[in-house]
């Protein structure tokens, strides 16, 4: 285990390896869900509980198990990385002894602590089914792999930043609700949710926007915040696992701001639903690999030509292209790259000095001497 999540190369084919790790993965996937159906309370998101179909869920975890199980009897049958085959193996073995899809799940009580387990489980396998997909039929550099070097270290950010969902609403929701209930005034918020669907879903998006290219703009220019936002840049291979890469308190720093006029607007609970879907979808595939420009649309929102060049390392991209949402803010304050060339060539901070590996960048704006 350890010299897979240390390891930083991409996946060789045809040695099992490929299918090990995904076995693995649905082991992990597997076990968390059968500790989520145990400790309900403390497991899950209070926001997806009322959605879920558990008949639905027993079965794809059923489903998981049984191809978990599968591939990794059959490496170890035809001895191939035996080690992380019986890995995945035990897992899945230590999942059925748990219950498995079986576990009842009882009454529990609401607005307890949770770790956000069953986030993390539907986010990685909604992600990596879509987008994988996505990414092999328009790909924009056809000979990477799905297990790109320093898989591993992004895979480690998205668990952790998922895992830590429920202190991190917490913590802004409190921050912005205690220190800013000054400025609610019922009158802006009526008129806001006044508005038609459409508007309003186009104001919350602006507002947000707004918030964050200014707030991007800051971790660029201000040094002190580029050491968090560092973290982020010093990914090498664009796909759509690279985005979550991000230091943790640059995480929390951009929802707490990003929260606050949406708090005091009282945009309505449809907008911000459907703003977050928006959100999440645009923030995995700007970074995807995947060659898509949209003609003229480019200039109007942020699409993953777009955003590919606001990592690369290319002189003229350098501090450019800050926008999330609405490519058009960075034409209005001046910041848009405009090269004659289609895509940036390399991807990466200019100088490569942050490290590789999860903990090594969760330490680095506090040990980088730069």
């Amino acid at each position: 285990m350890k010299k897979l999540s240390e390891s930083h190369g991409h996946m060789p084919r045809g040695k099992g390896v490929v299918s090990g790790v995904i076995a693995l993965i649905l082991g992990v996937l597997c076990l968390l869900g059968v500790l989520a159906f145990h400790f309900p309370a403390y497991l899950t998101t209070p926001a997806l509980r009322k959605s879920y179909d558990v008949a639905t869920i027993r079965q794809i975890m059923f489903v998981a198990m049984v191809v978990a199980g599968g591939i990794s009897l059959t490496n170890i049958v035809l001895g191939r990385v035996r080690w992380l085959s019986a890995w995945a193996f035990a897992l899945i073995a230590l999942t059925a002894l748990l219950g498995g899809h079986k576990v009842p799940v009882n009454d529990f009580p609401d607005h307890t602590p949770y770790i956000g387990l069953d986030w993390f489980i539907l986010d990685l396998l909604g992600s990596s089914l879509i987008f994988i997909f996505i990414e092999k039929l328009f790909a924009l550099r056809k000979d990477q792999p799905v297990f790109r070097a320093e898989w591993q270290t992004d895979f480690q950010h998205f668990l952790v930043n998922h895992m830590v969902v429920g202190f991190i609403l917490l913590a802004t929701n409190l921050v912005v609700h205690k220190g800013l209930g000054w400025a609610v005034k019922d009158g802006v918020q009526d008129w806001v949710k006044d508005l038609p669907f459409v508007v309003e879903l186009f104001l919350i998006i602006l507002v947000a926007d707004l918030v964050q290219y200014w707030t991007h703009r800051a971790y660029h220019e201000v040094p002190l915040l580029w050491r968090l936002h560092a973290v982020h840049h010093s990914v090498k291979s664009m796909d759509w696992l690279a985005g979550s890469r991000q230091h943790i308190l640059e995480l929390l720093l951009t929802r707490t701001l990003v929260l606050a006029p949406i708090f005091v607007l009282g945009f309505s609970k449809e907008v911000i639903d459907a703003y977050i879907v928006i959100v999440g979808f645009q923030a995995v595939f700007n970074h995807a690999n995947v060659s898509v420009r949209l003609g003229p649309l480019r200039y109007v929102i942020v699409t993953p030509n777009f955003h590919h060049w606001h990592h690369s390392q290319d002189q003229e991209a350098l501090d450019r292209n800050y926008a999330a949402h609405f490519a058009f803010l960075d034409y209005l304050f001046g910041t848009a790259v405009k090269s004659d060339r289609e895509w940036p060539t390399e991807y990466g901070v200019l100088g490569d000095y942050v490290p590789d590996g999860f903990w090594k960048q969760l330490k680095f704006p506090f040990t980088w001497k730069g």
